[in-house]
């Protein structure tokens, strides 16, 4: 049955931390796998699902670099493992070692991610953003299925993004092999996230695997990198003088929404939807004064655009556990 895009209301709010949506809910035993684990958004995350009983792993592109992050904020039970994201042979060889494990997964968290980097191709000729953050993720999940499948069904959350407002998926040059925009290819990216959910979950649903896109908000993170401080302040995000717009969000905050998405006893039975400010998100109202900051598009939850993109993925990289 499909899940309405409208919120729940589940009580919590944007202000909402990672470690508040966690509270009263026990994740002993329970196995967790967050890319991006070990910065901004991420370590947050694992902060919360490690402080709440679940045995966190970190698939990392830099093991050494996030086993140091981790260590200095006291997770030492988290397990670091290494995976570059850009690389499927570097995926595959993770979901290999992972699978060959005999262990089940419950919450899948797909964190990582770059943002209005500048053009680079990875893989097959394939556009970064679009590779990193969609089809990086896309090949990780349906790899480790068996153990997505495997304890009766986990979750999968997808961070998606108010980036997604900037672009549909550009069918006729999703590459853009005709020009690139480093802002219209993270738009296009973070579509993806958002229907990759619509169609993991319409195909998960049958075997307890349920899928959420989740918006995390506005936040300063190393996601910023590639973005001169110039743009940033021009774009309202700081001032002058470096002070943060106060619509910003903390990393904890930021971390709620997709850590609520993952252990929810609210969302139980419910999948395929995109979530923000710790709620399911309402669709956008056109023309509203909050229409390019709140709500999802039509374009990123649209159901034929989703298996669209999920055949697409399959071709590109030859990865389908649906087939």
């Amino acid at each position: 049955m499909t899940t309405a895009q409208l919120k729940i209301p589940s009580g919590f709010g944007a202000r909402t931390t990672a470690t508040e949506v966690l509270e009263g809910i026990d994740l002993t035993g329970k196995i967790a796998v967050v890319t991006g684990g070990y910065s901004g958004l991420g370590i947050e995350t694992v902060a919360a699902l490690s402080h709440a009983g679940a045995h966190v792993i970190v698939p990392a592109r830099r093991p050494e670099v996030a086993r140091e992050a981790l260590a200095e904020r006291g997770l030492i039970g988290v397990t670091v493992e290494e995976l570059d994201l850009g690389d499927l042979a570097s995926v595959r060889a993770f979901a290999e070692r992972f699978l060959a494990s005999d262990r089940s997964i419950d919450i899948l968290i797909n964190d990582a991610a770059i943002m209005a980097a500048p053009e680079a191709r990875v893989g097959d000729g394939w556009e970064s953003q679009f590779a990193v953050n969609h089809l990086g993720h896309f090949v990780l999940t349906n790899l480790l299925w068996p153990a997505l499948v495997a304890d009766g069904g986990a979750r999968v959350v997808a961070l998606s993004s108010t980036g997604h407002k900037l672009s549909g998926i550009r069918f006729d040059d999703p590459q853009f092999t005709t020009g690139y925009d480093k802002w219209l290819a993270y738009g296009q990216a973070k579509t993806a996230n958002s229907l990759f959910a619509v169609q993991l979950d319409k195909l998960g649903v049958e075997h307890g695997v349920r899928a959420f896109a989740a918006h995390p908000g506005g936040i300063m993170t190393p996601l910023q990198r590639h973005l001169p401080r110039e743009e940033m302040i021009a774009s309202g995000w700081m001032t002058e003088d470096g002070t943060v717009s106060d619509r910003f969000k903390t990393p904890q905050q930021g971390a709620a929404t997709a850590t609520w998405a993952a252990t929810s006893p609210l969302l139980d039975g419910k999948g395929g939807v995109y979530c923000e400010d710790c709620d399911i998100a309402e669709p956008t109202v056109a023309d509203s004064p909050d229409a390019k900051i709140a709500g999802v598009n039509p374009h990123a939850i649209d159901a034929d655009a989703a298996a669209r993109l999920w055949a697409y993925s399959a071709e590109l990289t030859g990865v389908n556990a649906f087939a």
